[in-house]
Order: C-alpha cells, then structure tokens, then sequence
C-alpha cells in the first residue's frame, strides 16, 4: 500500500476542482488530484454536459435542408465524441509540467477527517492532506416510476449524448432545463419528440411570455409538449417502450423508441464516507456549505454541483476562486454572498437566457417597475437576426423606475447567451438602463436591441 501526503486533496477532476489543483500546484504545494474515471478527466462539463450538448446542439442547427436526419445525427455524433476525447486529453496534460501535482484514476473513501484510500489500478493508496476538497458533482434522478429502472431503452442525457442510431421517437420524461435542450437538438435531427411535463408550464419559474414564446418557438420546430402530465407506468414494448400518463384524469400513453430521464440532477456524494469523516450532508446529499464553501470540517470544502448550489460549471469556477482564497489567507477573502447578477442559459434554437428578476418576481417583491418587451421580429434595430434568418424568440428587460437600474432580463433570441453577458455586467456594476439605450454599438450585432427595446419601457 502506498501513502501520499500533501497540502491538497481534491476529489473529482471538475472545473472547480482541476482549477484549484492547478493554481496549488504552480505554486509549488503538493497536490494530490483523484477522477474515478478515465472517461470524466476534465469533468462533467467537457464529457457529458455543457460541450457535448451544445455541440450536438450546434450540429443540429447546421443540418441541410433534405439532408437525411440519421446520417446527420451519427456525424453530429462522432464528431462531439472527437471532441470531448481532445478536451479530455488536453485537461488531464495541464498536470504535465506541474511535478507536485499526481493524478490517480480511482474510487476515493474518506477513511478520516484528513485523509482517504484511493482503489486505483495498480492497488490501494491512501492520502492524507492539510486539506481537502470535494468536486464530485451531480448525477440524474431516477425517479421510482413502475418500470422505468428497467426499461432497456430508458436513458439519462449523457448515455443519449452517444446512443446510435438515432431514434426515431423519443419521449422525454421532464420539460426542465435539460430536457427541453436535448427535445429542441434532437428535433433539428429529424426525430419526433414527445416532452412530458408535471408542471403545469414549461419553464414554470419564467414569466408566463417568455415560457410561452419558448413553447411556440419548441412546437413549430416539432417537439410536441405536455404540460400537466402525471406519469404512472413505463411499459417495454419490442423494441420501445410506452409511457403511461394522466392529464386531469384524462389516462393517455406516449410510445417511443427511447426514452430520456431529465427529471433533475442531485449531488453525487454517495460512497464517499462522508459519515465516517464527520461531513454533514443535507436530505438531497448535498455537502453542507458555508459562505466560504467550509463543510463542517474545517479543513474540508466542497465546490461545484455536489455543494447543492447552482448547477453551472461557471459557478464551480467561481467556487475555486473562494477556496483559494481560504488556502491562501487572502486578506479580504471572496465569499458566495458577493455574486451578483448570475447569468443562465438554455440552448435552445435560438437559445433563451436569462439574468436577474422575472417581472412576476419583481411585482412580488414590491418592486415599482418598468418593462420592456418585445418579439424579435419586430426590432427594426437589430437586423442581425434577419442577417442569420433567426427572428424567432422575444426580448425582455424589467428596469427598477425608481432608480433606472436593471433588474433582469429574459432574452430568447440569436446570440442570447453572449449579450446576457452585457446585462449581467451592466447590473452589476449598477449602469443604468438609460446609459445601456445610449451605448454605442457594433452593427449588425444583437446587442444593438438596447437601443430601442430600452426605448421601449413601461
């Protein structure tokens, strides 16, 4: 048996995680880095989340008129799986140059407060560190539906992510974030999608517009949406399977050659030892966090998905940013409460994003408002939507009257999930929406929409 010990422990190879590991091990700390899987070096993002997705989403968009579906989607295929292999690469090559830094590829256990065993190929290792942080991220819920834990053809996002050929029906079970991404990109490869939804509105957390501009934008491309669906059975059926549901008490059955899990992600923390370490985990398996992302230990943190905060790789990256602070004394150490204006996006085609208050929300907190909305087609300003032939889709800014600053946005349109990134700024550097109307922009580009929608407000 081998034993390490180091300055650093991070379990996971995650954005939060790889990114500590490296800033560490510049600096000359030694650092021990432990992925489980060969196939994750780099984390979920690169190899079964955000890239692979927006990658078939993009290949989706870019196939030709007439051009065969299947074909299409198992060229959309290899080439992602190209590409998550080269990301995968070069993640797990950023270690080469930093000598106190040691991959292992293998199950971590807590056996301790400070330390774990690694069971990696070439036999056990245990680690012990000054301190350690966890990045294990999060895993698909696999709800306790009849017969869906053993239905052959029943799929999370990542497994579908590589299933060829392509199907020709498929039936997503969940109307969120995910399912709605891959029910828009699988659509676009020909492929006749059945959305299932519990709530009664996709998108139940945007304002009533938006989710149905989102809605009509998913159905002209195909994708046939219920709302309000109560799933009672999944049924395997030669080569398919067929989901049973209710809609107000109306039974109804959906058939479909696959069918994709997209009812949320929890926090992977199962077989960690978590309890054997003293690490406090809440009813979703979330690592308990504080602002400065300590667990109950105090040498242990937790960054990324598995903290049950937001489930974005930009947020874990953020995280890194907070725990160096802690490993390093800064003097006036980054903590959770100072994020501002965190923007989201939902890559649909276009994509819809999304930064701050919803109107309804505004209205809820008694806020005195203005709003400015409109549909894409009708911003005379921004002709680079009709430059790329993608008006579809709806603009809107809620903007606080009392004191010009913006409060949110919602923008489904052409290049959302870039121009987001301007009202993000913009709020939280406090510019006013009258300096946004005024701004100078590049022509023909979306964020050229200030000018007028800003005009706009009510």
């Amino acid at each position: 048996m081998t034993h390490l010990r180091v300055d650093l422990l991070v379990i996971g190879f995650g954005k939060g995680g790889k990114t500590l590991a490296a800033t560490l091990g510049k600096q000359g700390r030694s650092v021990v880095l432990v992925e489980r899987s060969p196939k994750m070096y780099g984390g979920t993002c690169i190899n079964v989340g955000c890239v692979p997705t927006k990658s078939m989403v993009y290949r989706s968009e870019q196939r030709r008129p007439g051009e065969d579906g299947v074909t299409a989607h198992a060229d959309a295929v290899a080439a992602t799986q190209a590409l998550t292999a080269d990301l995968r690469a070069v993640n797990y090559d950023i270690f080469d140059p930093l000598p106190s830094v040691t991959v292992l590829t293998g199950e971590a256990v807590f056996t301790g407060p400070d330390s774990v065993s690694v069971g990696t190929a070439d036999g056990e290792v245990t680690v012990s560190a000054a301190a350690i942080v966890i990045d294990t991220g999060s895993v698909p819920v696999i709800p306790d539906i009849p017969g869906l834990r053993e239905c052959p053809v029943a799929v999370t996002s990542a497994e579908l992510l590589e299933r060829v050929p392509r199907a020709d029906r498929l039936v997503v079970l969940g109307g969120g974030y995910i399912g709605l991404e891959f029910a828009s990109m699988m659509a676009g490869f020909g492929t006749e999608v059945t959305v299932l939804e519990h709530h009664s509105q996709i998108l139940r957390f945007e304002d009533d517009d938006v989710a149905a501009s989102a809605r009509d934008l998913l159905e002209r491309r195909g994708v046939r949406i219920v709302t309000g669906a109560a799933i009672h059975e999944v049924s395997t059926m030669g080569g398919g399977a067929r989901v049973s549901y209710s809609v107000d008490d109306r039974t109804a059955v959906a058939d479909g050659d696959t069918i994709l899990v997209a009812l949320g992600r929890v926090p992977d923390t199962a077989g960690l030892g978590l309890d054997t370490a003293g690490i406090r985990t809440a009813s979703s398996g979330a690592v308990v966090v504080d602002e400065f992302l300590r667990t109950s230990l105090p040498n242990v943190y937790a960054v990324g998905d598995v903290n049950g905060g937001p489930q974005f790789t930009y947020i874990s990256l953020d995280d890194h940013r907070i725990v160096v602070d802690q490993l390093t004394g800064a003097a006036h150490p980054r903590s959770t409460t100072q994020r501002i204006a965190v923007p989201n996006c939902l890559f649909l085609t276009p994509p819809l994003a999304r930064v701050g208050m919803t109107e309804r929300e505004a209205r809820r907190a008694g806020r005195a408002i203005q709003v400015a909305v409109s549909p894409v087609a009708k911003l005379a300003t921004v002709p680079r939507a009709r430059i790329v032939g993608e008006t579809a889709g709806l603009m809107k800014l809620v903007v606080d009257a009392e004191t010009d600053m913006i409060l949110g946005a919602a923008l489904l349109c052409h290049d959302a999930h870039e121009i987001v990134n301007l009202v993000s700024l913009a709020m939280r550097h406090q510019i006013t929406a009258t300096a946004m109307r005024e701004g100078i922009y590049t022509h023909p580009s979306m964020s050229e929409f200030f000018n007028q929608l800003l005009g706009m407000l009510r």
